[in-house]
């Protein structure tokens, strides 16, 4: 399902969905239930949809002031919520994480690029033509740098199983830790690469995770290396506060925990290649 699908956004992303195979089951649009987006009918609540069929996910293109009832809505009714939105405020991410939590739904942003299975579908914003088939997960807080790495692995012929973006924010759903599980428990994924940046500490505590839980390989590059202290760097996450959440650190982290990590990206399918 998704919400804010009449939008500007809603509705360029929805037609990508369809076109990749994606099952856009319904749309919700607050005021616009009774139209059609092609073959999808739009709805005015989530509860119009759920009485009427079997809805397990929804993707939310909900502007930024509106995203948090729009969230509580899904979280309610469904079993994964997609957040895509930006800008949202920190204390509503924190409160959509805190019901998401009572509710047991899986959240993943906001400010992601969403989900995506090569040849099965997406719940996302990401350019299709550059994803292939394969066996490798990548996680990653970066949009823009889950398609650099996915792009330099299809082009050397390695595909991916599962790419997933957690989002740029302080506050997101699913981190790097619930991730490298569920990628180590699908039987499609052999490997696993994790784009981290500077700012929090997800990355430290996914070494930690790593050296206790994971069997699988791990490749990981953080950017960031150069950035000054106290400076946001693109994300609203991505920011070095005092002596923690420096692209050294969690290199240094990850590193310690048996993570090979790249110094450029293009490193990553060498690391792969060598498996």
């Amino acid at each position: 399902m998704v919400q804010g699908i009449t939008g500007k956004q809603g509705s360029f992303h929805a037609e990508q969905m369809l076109e990749y195979g994606t099952n856009i089951v319904a749309g919700v649009t607050p005021g616009r239930g009774g139209q059609k987006f092609g073959p999808v009918n739009v709805y005015d609540s989530i509860e119009e949809v759920t009485e009427e069929m079997e809805v397990n996910a929804s993707i939310i293109f909900v502007p930024a002031p509106f995203a948090m009832d729009a969230a509580f809505e899904s979280i309610k009714n469904l079993d994964t919520v997609v957040i895509i939105t930006e800008h949202i405020p920190i204390h509503d991410s924190m409160k959509i994480m805190e019901y998401a939590k009572k509710m047991n739904t899986t959240v993943i942003g906001p400010n992601t690029p969403g989900i995506i299975s090569p040849g099965v579908g997406k719940l996302g914003i990401m350019p299709t033509h550059i994803f292939k088939e394969g066996n490798v997960g990548i996680v990653s807080r970066s949009g823009t740098l889950t398609y650099e790495f996915a792009s330099q692995m299809t082009n050397a012929g390695i595909g991916q199983s599962t790419c997933i973006g957690i989002g740029g924010d302080p506050v997101v759903g699913m981190d790097f830790a619930t991730v490298l599980d569920k990628f180590e428990k699908d039987p499609g994924t052999d490997a696993m690469v994790m784009i981290g940046e500077i700012g929090g500490n997800a990355e430290e505590k996914a070494a930690k995770y790593i050296e206790k839980n994971i069997t699988k390989p791990v490749m990981a590059f953080i950017s960031g290396v150069t950035a000054p202290e106290g400076k946001k760097m693109g994300h609203a996450g991505a920011i070095i506060e005092g002596k923690s959440g420096t692209a050294q650190g969690k290199i240094d982290v990850l590193e310690s925990s048996g993570v090979k990590v790249a110094r450029k990206p293009s490193e990553i399918v060498k690391m792969i290649n060598q498996l």
